[in-house]
């Protein structure tokens, strides 16, 4: 099995140290740089597995790098953690709007570091190779889901997701009248033993429903329990 590369942008040495030391501890490769704007050269360079990403750099913030990121082709679908000193809803939304695929704030734990990696990985790994996607195209609505391209279609249209906004998509359109919660929604894309934060499932579901523009409207909420996609009539 290859390596799996991960690349911290970090500008506090012993913070660095710490996601350094632990991850290359769970056997992983880690490279790091310390300013915003040396991101993309380095991601060039190593074309690294997962991207641990602090918010706050100097050179260019993170919030610029990781929406930069989620409009290329070949970065859109790289898993973000975002990592940031502020724990503000405000700060954390952000992130998550612009396309991060999970958060922490400081200071961390390190065994909470590595769950949520190995969690990000996992779901990457499934993404590709899980039973469910190998089923074909999935059709609802005039919702159209094509997993073995990684593809959203809304009446025709291309409707651009983050890698976590597509799988939350993908399997409440694969269970249409089921209700969830938002923690059965996380242990189904992402695994059971990750930590569930209810506020980021309702930012990507808003998330979801926006770019989905009028069918954003198919997926519901029911009021003190989850998410359903509505079934067709």
């Amino acid at each position: 099995m290859d390596t799996i590369t991960i690349l911290v942008v970090e500008d506090e040495d012993t913070i660095f140290e710490l996601i350094r030391f632990n991850l290359e501890k769970e056997g992983f490769k880690v490279h790091g740089v310390s300013r915003g704007n040396e991101v993309l050269k380095e991601l060039a360079r190593i074309k690294p597995d997962l991207l641990v990403l602090d918010l706050m750099l100097p050179g260019a913030n993170g919030i610029d790098i990781c929406r930069y990121l989620r409009s290329q082709e070949s970065t859109r679908a790289l898993p973000i953690l975002m990592v940031t000193a502020k724990n503000e809803d405000s700060d954390i939304v952000l992130g998550l709007e612009i396309g991060a695929d999970d958060y922490l704030t400081k200071p961390f734990s390190p065994r909470v570091l590595v769950a949520r990696v190995r969690a990000l990985l996992r779901r990457g790994q499934d993404t590709g190779d899980s039973e469910v996607l190998k089923e074909g195209k999935l059709t609802i609505h005039d919702i159209s889901i094509d997993p073995r391209r990684h593809l959203v279609e809304r009446g025709g249209e291309v409707v651009d997701l983050s890698l976590t906004e597509y799988q939350i998509l993908h399997f409440l359109a694969g269970n249409p009248g089921w209700v969830y919660s938002r923690n059965q929604i996380i242990s189904n894309i992402k695994g059971d033993d990750y930590p569930v934060t209810e506020r980021s499932v309702d930012v990507q579901v808003l998330n979801i429903r926006k770019k989905l523009k009028e069918s954003g409207a198919f997926i519901e909420t029911v009021r003190g329990i989850g998410y359903r996609m509505k079934e067709e009539s």
